[in-house]
């Protein structure tokens, strides 16, 4: 029905779509958990925080659980590379994870300071520690990999979890945890009543500015640092072999499609401005179009990596020419085809489900509704 380099290009997007839809929704429960200590300054305050996410959270997660599926069936080469060779992050942002729907669950168990004020810190850690994570594995897609693959498709790591933590990677984590930050901020000033409004309000303004700063030195950075660039002819339609190619290294080439179509440089320019956006926002009390600009950040930021990246998934250190691109990692032809028809069939009832939820949900966490109800606090 659909030609292979169209369905290529179609799972590329929609890979990136379910990666936005996790960003954004799952986005905003990581920087409310990272910033729970500080909106909330007692029990009952830090209980209202938790309150505005606990309804939602689950299904959120689900486009991440949507994302590895697409990865696992869509580009069966990319997912054993990079669950391969980010084993031990990916282990740490999973259990990261797991420390929020235990703490939502055992949290309230005991009427203790202690024991709450624990369960704070490590439900503070289940959003710090994947926002960050999440942004140092991005940050290393632009440095490439240490694999190679043999004759017959093997894959070979020569690297370690230590070697993740380079300069760039580690300032790529920032960029996520403020990006998260900002977007949590957003959300709590919406959905949790005063004084965990202002303090949000205040924390969302520090988070944009300075993702706004990062955003401005990141691109910089990836001016300065060795890209990646295929330099033969590429065969968009054949069978998917990622050594039938010939790629070169150069610096600044992780710009080479922004320099080729102008036009391309209106997403990370949009990045820019829409995180200013969302700091006057904020400022100004206009808290919906700040949650709006919010998310439409998160979006811009991780097109802005995407399209530098294109047509690149997982470039290799070792050996360039092994690295995985949308033309050389895909499942077969009629793969493709039989998910792109389950997708559209399925995804509109995902999408319909979800907004039900959140007009279900919405309302306001009145702090002082708690204390009266808790009135042991």
């Amino acid at each position: 029905m659909f030609d292979y380099e169209f369905l290529r290009l179609t799972w590329w997007l929609l890979l990136g779509a379910l990666l936005i839809g996790f960003a954004i929704t799952d986005g905003f429960d990581l920087g409310v958990a990272s910033l729970l200590r500080l909106l909330g300054r007692d029990d009952a305050e830090r209980r209202s925080v938790l309150e505005a996410v606990e309804p939602v959270w689950e299904g959120n997660q689900v486009w991440f659980i949507l994302a590895g599926g697409a990865i696992f069936a869509a580009w069966p080469l990319l997912y054993a590379a990079s669950f391969s060779g980010l084993y031990f992050a990916m282990f740490a942002v999973l259990v990261s994870l797991i420390l929020r729907p235990v703490g939502f669950a055992f949290r309230g168990k005991l009427q203790s300071r202690g024991w709450r004020n624990s369960w704070d810190w490590l439900l503070t850690l289940s959003g710090i520690l994947p926002s960050y994570l999440l942004g140092v594995a991005f940050g290393n897609l632009f440095l490439g990999l240490p694999f190679d693959i043999d004759s017959i498709g093997r894959f070979y790591f020569a690297g370690s979890f230590w070697q993740l933590l380079h300069p760039f990677a580690l300032f790529c984590g920032l960029v996520s945890l403020s990006m998260f930050a900002m977007h949590g901020a957003s959300y709590a000033a919406i959905k949790v009543s005063s004084p965990v409004r202002q303090r949000a309000q205040g924390a969302g303004i520090i988070a944009a500015t300075v993702l706004f700063i990062c955003l401005l030195l990141g691109g910089y950075w990836v001016d300065v640092l060795p890209g990646h660039m295929i330099v033969d002819a590429v065969n968009t339609a054949a069978p998917s072999n990622p050594l039938n190619k010939v790629v070169a290294t150069d610096i600044g080439a992780w710009l080479s499609n922004y320099k080729a179509e102008p036009r391309l440089k209106a997403v990370p320019l949009a990045a820019v401005a829409l995180s200013v956006a969302t700091a006057l926002f904020l400022f100004a009390n206009a808290l919906k179009a700040a949650f709006i600009t919010s998310g439409l950040t998160v979006s811009a930021v991780i097109s802005t990596g995407g399209v530098a990246l294109f047509p690149f998934f997982l470039p290799s250190s070792l050996n360039p020419n092994a690295g995985l691109t949308v033309w050389d990692a895909s499942s077969s032809q009629h793969t493709l085809e039989l998910m792109l028809f389950a997708t559209v069939t399925l995804l509109p009832v995902v999408l319909l489900y979800t907004a039900w939820v959140y007009r279900t949900m919405r309302g306001q966490v009145s702090v002082e509704r708690i204390r009266k109800h808790f009135g042991w606090y």
